[in-house]
């Protein structure tokens, strides 16, 4: 493991979560922001909740290098090519973990409005422990988690501009995680999720 950033090691049960601050320079975070922001094809899909249907709370992307689309809450998405700059933080990633990723999902938080609801990252073509690497940018926000099975066992983190969160092991199959609502006023956040679809 790459050791020239701070590494915040979380000692969770049935888990294996590291947070890396400083993933990115504030000068790099904010180009990587502004690009992103401009030059991505944000879409905002329809999510159905007990049987109702509503916008979901956040716009999102997806790109891949092997055109394979990615299933989530009765949404498909098909993917783009990545970016020169999604390469470059991908590569810089793949320094830190041992995994060669393939796709990344998007998600453009555009007030404390926007949110992401309790789930755990499992769709069946992840793969069995799938490892997740989320970089942020942007405004902080608030990342949860809670176990699905030991009452009480929560955790919270404040993810902030230019931060990479990796979840491995077998954290999926134990915990979920959300980003809820806030009535703070704040700025934009852009999340960038990468994965390897099986």
């Amino acid at each position: 493991m790459n050791t020239l950033f701070p590494e915040q090691q979380l000692n969770l049960p049935n888990s294996d979560i590291q947070y890396f601050p400083n993933f990115l320079s504030p000068e790099k975070a904010d180009y990587y922001f502004k690009v992103l922001r401009e030059r991505t094809p944000w879409q905002e899909d329809e999510i159905k909740v007990f049987g109702k249907v509503y916008p979901q709370p956040r716009l999102t992307a997806l790109y891949a290098n092997n055109k394979k689309p990615y299933s989530y809450s009765n949404i498909t998405m098909h993917p783009q090519e990545f970016s020169p700059e999604l390469i470059t933080i991908k590569e810089k990633i793949e320094t830190f973990v041992s995994v060669k990723f393939t796709t990344c999902l998007l998600n453009l938080y555009r007030d404390g409005k926007d949110s992401n609801g309790w789930h755990a990252d499992n769709e069946k073509e992840l793969g069995k422990n799938p490892v997740i690497a989320s970089v942020s940018l942007g405004a902080q926000r608030f990342f949860h988690l809670k176990h699905n099975k030991i009452a009480g066992q929560k955790h919270k983190i404040l993810l902030e501009h230019g931060s990479l969160l990796v979840m491995k092991g077998e954290t999926q199959h134990f915990w979920k995680h959300q980003i809820p609502k806030t009535a703070r006023p704040i700025g934009e956040r852009i999340n960038l999720t990468f994965r390897v679809i099986k």
